[in-house]
């Protein structure tokens, strides 16, 4: 069933600049996401520090900006001192997040130089789930201090002269749930976090800090957390975190399709928090969002952590992602997008292996996920600002969100160079949509690319890593200031805008 949609993209509509922050990623210490995926010496594409480069390349690639590392679940149970120093000098120790054999052969400085040569700015969690200000403290003090101290010193005969300078820290990991290590309640988070902060910010007010939010948007306190953990830390951080993964397990392939309707409720709902806590606290400071992990996730498939052995570096949660769920990412990045006024950082997770876009055979190849491509266009294309798009189209009705709109789309303006980019899913099962867009004046289209296939089951994988993979789009026209072409039904596309030259 063929169904017609209509928008327009003008300059005008700005929601806000294209924070560089929204391309993260995120390295947890989690199965094989660190060793055998970012890091594997003896691999005959690692170089000198045991960094496999075809990672590196594919990293670069993505256009990931930002990397948050160590964790995740595993950053409140993680002693970031026996990953420092002489390599056949640290402890291997238990990760209880998941029950895990941790030989801490890569750390914070290997890390750091890894996170140089893909060209991302590191952002660093901090354990304040079994641990608190002191060791945060001390972590911060080793990391960026430049010397003449213990610790700083400590950095510097480890080989490591310079300080790293790391500016984006979060105050720990979704200390909500019960399943973290030293799970608190809102008050007693809210309390440890502000204290942190505040030792945080003498040693350096520059910092910008993350206070924990909800895990997800089912947790029973969500809202309620961040209302009362930010009234004790509202003034001392500059975001709050969100969490989100959505699992296409259960068969309902509509809600699915439309996560995005979910992920922006999220986004709504924690922002009029944090300015209902600011209101009430009579500041004029606004906090922005961290969404610091996010993607699809086959969940339900996953055991639990008390169904894994202690062993190291298992092969964890290594999805397979489809077409269905490449068009569902690149439906997430839409909803960063429309939200940019709002959200400031956030990370897909994860990198390598981990549900991830990037995936790795110990000894052997790396390749692209279908996940991958809808990333790398969208970080690669979206410039300048982001504008507001709200297309006219059909509804589809899905149990878990009510009417979804068929058409989710955002786009992006580059004021330097005057080239626009529109970003749009159809969501529709059912049949293409005739897309019809009302353009400013003297712009045409330069490039379109779609990511669809008649299977939409279609993986990518070590023996065929391009099965599915970006296409130029067909169908493209013009006339004046109006531009049509067909979106296939379950697909996500890239339109590029640019200006005629003077003697057009």
């Amino acid at each position: 069933m063929a169904t017609t949609a209509r928008l327009t993209l003008d300059p005008a509509f700005r929601i806000g600049p294209v924070e560089r922050r929204l391309f993260g990623s995120f390295v947890e210490h989690m199965g094989r996401c660190v060793y055998t995926g970012v890091f594997e010496p003896g691999h005959p594409l690692a170089d000198a520090d045991g960094f496999r480069t075809d990672v590196l390349e594919l990293t670069r690639e993505l256009g990931v900006t930002l990397v948050r590392y160590p964790g995740g679940n595993f950053v409140s149970n993680y002693r970031w001192e026996d990953g420092v120093g002489p390599v056949e000098e640290r402890p291997a120790r238990l990760d209880y997040a998941w029950r895990s054999l941790e030989d801490n052969r890569f750390g914070l400085n290997e890390f750091m130089s890894w996170a140089a040569r893909a060209g991302v700015e590191p952002m660093m969690a901090l354990n304040l789930g079994t641990r608190g200000v002191a060791e945060a403290l001390e972590l911060v003090e080793y990391a960026n201090h430049p010397g003449g101290t213990r610790l700083s010193d400590l950095r510097r005969a480890h080989g490591v002269d310079s300080p790293h300078g790391v500016r984006l820290w979060c105050l720990g990991n979704e200390l909500d749930g019960p399943w973290q290590m030293g799970h608190k309640t809102a008050g007693e988070y809210g309390r440890l976090a502000a204290e942190t902060a505040r030792a945080l910010k003498r040693f350096d007010p520059g910092l910008s800090l993350v206070a924990c939010g909800s895990s997800n948007s089912a947790m029973p306190t969500f809202g309620a957390w961040e209302a009362e953990a930010l009234e004790s830390t509202y003034e001392m951080v500059d975001y709050v975190s969100l969490h989100a993964y959505y699992d296409p397990s259960d068969g309902d392939v509509d809600s699915f399709l439309a996560s995005g309707a979910d992920m922006e409720h999220m986004i709504r709902s924690i922002a009029a928090t944090a300015d209902h806590v600011g209101a009430k606290l009579r500041s004029d400071k606004k906090i922005k969002l961290s969404f610091d992990e996010w993607n699809v996730w086959y969940q339900s498939r996953f055991q639990g952590e008390s169904s894994l052995d202690w062993t190291r570096h298992p092969r964890l949660i290594e999805d397979a992602y489809d077409v269905t769920d490449a068009v569902v990412v690149g439906s997430l990045l839409i909803t960063l997008l429309r939200n940019a006024d709002r959200v400031g950082v956030a990370c897909q997770a994860q990198l390598a292996n981990v549900i991830a876009p990037i995936r790795t055979e110990p000894g052997g190849p790396a390749w692209r996920q279908s996940i991958f491509h809808p990333f790398a266009l969208t970080a690669r294309h979206a410039r300048g600002e982001v504008l507001r798009v709200e297309p006219e189209c059909a509804t589809i009705p899905t149990a878990k969100y009510g009417e979804a709109p068929a058409i989710w789309a955002s786009a992006t303006h580059d004021a330097a160079t005057g080239e626009m980019a529109l970003f749009v899913v159809n969501r529709d099962r059912r049949g293409p949509c005739t897309l019809e867009i009302t353009l400013p004046e003297d712009l045409r289209p330069v490039e379109h690319v779609e990511l669809t296939d008649d299977d939409l089951s279609a993986v990518n994988s070590a023996d065929a890593p391009d099965r599915v993979a970006p296409r130029p789009g067909t169908g493209l026209s013009q006339e004046g200031r109006r531009a049509s072409l067909t979106l296939p039904p379950v697909s996500w596309s890239i339109v590029r805008f640019a200006p005629n030259s003077p003697q057009e």
